[in-house]
């Protein structure tokens, strides 16, 4: 089964320096039809103006991936970490037993688009972690994050496999979750075909019980692809 989650159709938070979309569920964003997608909990596609961002505030017993796309974002945390997160880059924190954080753009001028993702952990209490990696662009699937940090992956503390995917525009890429495993699928930019539907940039779909999908790009296309537990 496949249901799709059109970009239009997300929650919005937007303040005057903050243009947030939601695919699931946020803050005060409240839909009890997408409260998330197995252990997937949020996809937020953020905008944040020049010189502005998120003060500090806590998290706990959640993983969280951000992944940059424009711009620049700047990230502090309790644990001593401080880092520039730029595209190409992508940044795993391990909130566990609590961590506090901030997150700002670092540009006087130029704004920071960037995908912020949260995911259940494979169990309460874990130790809180901070990683950040840069990956080459790479055609096909590329993974970025999986449980045991196999093939230069980074290692997050739950149970999926988060893959950038890129295609040509023509041309096809597939994508089979594991056995007794479901898909997620978030179009980062571009536009593929799947099972005879378009999908754009900012759409998602739920991959429910497919044992493979062939995504037709019809524009040179990046994808995060999530085979979830």
């Amino acid at each position: 089964m496949i249901r799709i989650r059109q970009a239009s159709e997300r929650g919005r938070t937007r303040t005057d320096w903050l243009d947030s979309r939601h695919s699931f569920a946020f803050g005060d964003y409240r839909d009890p039809a997408h409260l998330g997608f197995r252990n997937l909990r949020v996809i937020n596609d953020d905008r944040v103006a020049p010189g502005k961002g998120f003060a500090p505030h806590a998290h706990r017993d959640m993983e969280i991936v951000t992944v940059v796309l424009d711009g620049a974002l700047e990230h502090r945390d309790s644990l001593g970490n401080g880092s520039v997160i730029k595209p190409g880059e992508v940044q795993r924190m391990s909130a566990g037993t609590g961590i506090t954080h901030s997150e700002f753009n670092p540009s006087p001028s130029e704004p920071v688009h960037f995908l912020q993702i949260w995911l259940l952990p494979e169990r309460a209490g874990l130790a809180a972690g901070y990683e950040q990696r840069a990956f080459a662009p790479a055609p096909g699937l590329q993974l970025l994050a999986s449980p045991d940090g196999r093939d230069g992956s980074l290692r997050i503390q739950a149970q999926v496999d988060l893959y950038a995917g890129r295609v040509r525009a023509d041309g096809v890429l597939s994508f089979a979750p594991r056995r007794a495993r479901q898909g997620w699928l978030h179009v980062v930019r571009g536009e593929v075909g799947l099972a005879g539907m378009r999908l754009g940039e900012g759409d998602g779909a739920a991959l429910a019980d497919e044992a493979q999908v062939d995504l037709h790009a019809r524009a040179e296309s990046e994808l995060l692809l999530f085979d979830l537990a």
